[in-house]
Parts: C-alpha cells; structure tokens; sequence
C-alpha cells in the first residue's frame, strides 16, 4: 500500500468525524452559556439581597447621635412621667391587667440612657457614658422607691399572674431584648424614625414591670421576687446596649476624637473595658437562661412520658429545685421500688437531668382498702345528690302544672264562654307562623266621634329581624285573615311591636 493512501478514510467516515467534533463543540458552548446565565443570576439575586437589607445608605448617624443623646437626660419632666409610669405599672400588675402594663411599658423614658450607653461604648464617648450610668442609676432607684411605696400603701390579696411572669426569665426574654434591641436601634438610626417600632419594642422588651416586681418585692420583704426580678431588668438592660453597641459598629459610626492623644487612647480603654465588662455577663446570662431552659424543658418532657401518662398514679404535685438539685414528686398511695427505679433510669438518660437527684414522697399510709373506703364514701355522696336532684325536678313538674291551671283560670275569668282561649290561639299562631317572635291581642274600646263606643280587636305582634319588609307585610296579611276566622270577628287590627 502506498504511503498516500495509509491514511485514506472514506468520506463517510469523515463526515461522521466533523459531526463528532461539530456536536462537543455546541455542548461546550452550552456549558459556557449556562455557566453564564448562572453567574448573571447569582449576581442578580446578590444585588436584590443587598438592596432588600441593606440599611446602611438609609442612615442618619448626625440625627441618630443627637436624639438619642436628648433622650438620655433624667430630670424635670422626664422624671415625673417616670414616676406616673411606674404607679400605672404598679396598679397594672395590681389588678392583673395586660392592658394597663402596656400603657405603662409605652409611657416609659427608661429607654434613652440604655441607649446612650450602647452609643458611648461605640463611638468612645466617656462624657455620654458617665452620664448615661447616672442617670440610668437613678431611675431605676426612683422607680423601686416608687414601686416599694405603692405596694407598701396597697398590698396584694394574692399574687397575679402579671407579676408572677416578670421573676424568672428563661432564654426567650434573652432573645426578645436582644432582637428587640436590633429593632430599635435599627429604626432610629433609619432617616424618619419609625414610630410605630419604638413602641413595639417598648411593650415587647417590658422595661418597666421587672422594676415594679421589684419594688413589690421589697414591699413583702421577699428576696426570691426582687433577684429574680432585678435579673430580668438586668436581661433587657444589657442586650438592649449590646444590640445598639453592635448596630452601631456595624454602621460605621464616627469615633469620638481628642486632642491630646494619650487622653483618646486612655478613654479608648476605658470604653473598651466597659464594652468587655458588658459583653461577659452578657454571655453569662444567656448560657445559663439557655441552659435553665434546656433542663426546664427536659424535666416538663420527663413528667409527661414517665407521670402524667401512668393514670394508675396520683401525682397531686411536683417542683423542680434548681438549686439543690433536686426533682421532688408527691403522691397519694404507694410507689413501689420497682418503679422508682424504672424513673432513674428515665431520668439517667437525659443528660440535662442526669446531675438531678429523684426524690418520691410517697404517702404509705393510704392503703388500697382505705382508698376504696373513701370511693365508697364518694359514690353515697353522688347518690344523695341525686335523690335530691330527683325531688327538685318532681317539685319543677308540680309548679309547671300549677302555672297551666291558673293560666286556664285566668283566662276563664277573662274571656266569655265563646271566646277563644289565648293559649290554644299563641300555640296554633306560632305553628302557622314560624316566624313570630311575640304575639299577644286583647279587645280595645275606641271612639271617633267621643260619644259612640267601639270594641276593637288589636294583635300585637314581632317578627324575626331578618325578615324582609316585604315578607313581613305578606305574613301580617295573612295573620289578619287567619285572626279574623279564628276570633270570628270582622276587623283585626296588626300592630307591630
């Protein structure tokens, strides 16, 4: 074979070779035009994201600094309408009413100094924070001073429910002073504040009940009321500050500057310091209200699959104990061992309640014949209330068919022998029109000329509401000529009541 013809493919083969090569190059094109329609958007979907959150072109930081620096000053005005905010709080939670709360949480100026001491913190202004302290200070000691003289004036009967809320926080008022916080400054940081925001999270951060709960616990000289209290005060305080500190940095607000520059680094620090001393008990408190939660909701988890289900048991109560440790039950009857052990090891397997110790208090002495002695009991007291129930509904029959012999007697004396009686009348009336709601008719005189007298027939009726006056008309002729043959009488007049 010559050298020419080594290589010599035939022309189909060819043509299939092109079309190979013609095919993985329009696939290729392909991939790059999807490489590029996936690019275009993503960076579309990118600037749409940007766009929607972005809130950083919408800030006023001169305006944002200079109202929250306005609203950090506690004197005059403001600390009278702290003192009426905290007595309506007071008498809210007095009555144990949700409204009145609110209206105190939005009367509220305790706002403004926690704001100005996230703003000091961020913008190293040591002046704002000193101020923001003091006057922060002093409002919460005016508002238990206030608290502690109205419940001391106006003691409760009873624990409500509004002030039993505001003693134990868990990890969610951790979580709403936090994203509260976020809204809030993020609304007056925004060109135009929004109101509407600012008093959202004045009722939702709930500033003013956790010090009025406090006062109250002074009142009664309860310690448990006004810790528990104070800490969720201390909650909102420090994530309102947090939020706004963060907010703020993020936003790029302008640092405060000096002109001796060792003063600037010294203050630095010190806001600096101040930031950290926040930022710890900050994250102290929500790893331990997150971790309260946690065992909190084990524990409910624990009483409803290995208790509350077994409805042989007679739980009449149980409580968690935080601080000792201890998950104390109480039954009526006896508990067996066997039980008790199957609970441990229900118990065990939780690693948030495995460091709680388990402690039935059974009560033995209710034996099983002494507890069916006193269902015994239970079942003879059932059966006098039904004897006596029995006897009043004989006494209800007598007085039903006393009432029906004086209604015959009052209509027989009222009526003549040929006169219809009014009961049969109402009954039929009332089955021919089931649409009257009132009937009632009595014989009438009238004069025209005031000389003859006339007797009259007049029907006093009511109809549904929901009838049409067309309807209405149409019934009331008909009742008029069912009246007349019934009353035998040539005229009825209809008067709607």
């Amino acid at each position: 074979m010559s050298e020419e013809n080594k290589f010599n493919f035939s022309e189909e083969e060819e043509q299939r070779i092109t079309n190979e090569m013609n095919k993985d190059k329009a696939v290729e094109e392909k991939k790059d035009a999807i490489k590029k329609d996936a690019q275009g958007l993503f960076a579309s979907v990118k600037t749409f994201l940007s766009e929607l959150l972005d809130f950083r072109e919408d800030t006023d930081r001169d305006a944002t600094i200079t109202a929250i620096k306005a609203d950090i000053s506690f004197k005059g005005a403001t600390a009278w309408i702290l003192v009426c905010s905290i007595f309506v709080a007071s008498i809210g939670l007095n009555a144990d009413s949700t409204a009145v709360v609110i209206g105190a949480m939005l009367i509220s100026p305790l706002m403004g100094p926690i704001l100005g001491i996230g703003l000091s913190i961020a913008i190293n202004d040591i002046d704002t924070l000193r101020k923001s302290l003091i006057n922060l200070a002093t409002m919460i000691v005016l508002s238990l001073l206030t608290a502690f003289l109205f419940f001391w004036l106006f003691p409760l009967s009873e624990d409500t429910n509004e002030l039993m809320g505001r003693i134990r926080p868990d990890i969610r008022d951790v979580l709403i002073a936090f994203f509260g916080g976020l809204a809030l400054i993020i609304a007056r940081t925004k060109k135009g504040t929004i109101a509407s925001v600012i008093f959202g999270v004045a009722i939702a951060t709930a500033l003013m009940p956790p010090l009025c709960t406090a006062g109250y616990g002074l009142a009664i000289g309860n310690w448990e009321y006004f810790g528990g209290a104070m800490f969720l005060f201390t909650i909102n305080t420090i994530f309102i500050a947090l939020a706004t500190f963060l907010v703020l940095k993020l936003l790029r607000f302008p640092m405060l500057k000096y002109a001796n520059s060792a003063k600037r680094k010294r203050i630095s620090r010190i806001a600096m310091g101040v930031a950290i001393i926040v930022m710890i008990p900050a994250i102290w408190t929500f790893l331990t209200v997150l971790q309260e939660s946690k065992i909190d909701r084990a524990y409910k988890s624990f009483i409803n699959d290995e208790i509350t289900e077994n409805r042989s048991l007679w739980l009449y109560d149980e409580d968690l104990d935080m601080d000792t440790k201890k998950i104390n039950l109480y039954f009526n009857g006896e508990i067996s061992d066997e039980i008790v052990t199957a609970w441990q090891n229900a118990k065990n397997k939780s690693e948030d309640l495995k460091g709680f110790e388990l402690v039935v208090n059974a009560n033995k002495t209710r034996s099983v014949d002494r507890m069916a002695q006193s269902l015994d009991r239970a079942y003879a007291d059932l059966d006098r209330k039904d004897n006596v129930i029995d006897g009043l509904q004989k006494q209800l029959e007598e007085l039903k068919v006393n009432i029906s012999n004086l209604n015959r007697v009052i209509e027989s004396k009222n009526t003549n022998g040929n006169a219809v009686s009014f009961t049969t009348l109402s009954r039929n009336a009332k089955v021919k029109f089931s649409d009257l709601e009132f009937f009632g008719y009595a014989k009438m005189l009238e004069s025209k000329d005031f000389i003859n007298i006339d007797t009259t027939t007049v029907a006093n009726v009511r109809w549904k509401v929901s009838l049409p006056d067309s309807t209405v008309y149409t019934r009331e002729r008909e009742l008029q000529k069912w009246l007349k043959n019934e009353l035998k009488v040539d005229t009825v007049f209809i008067k709607r009541n």
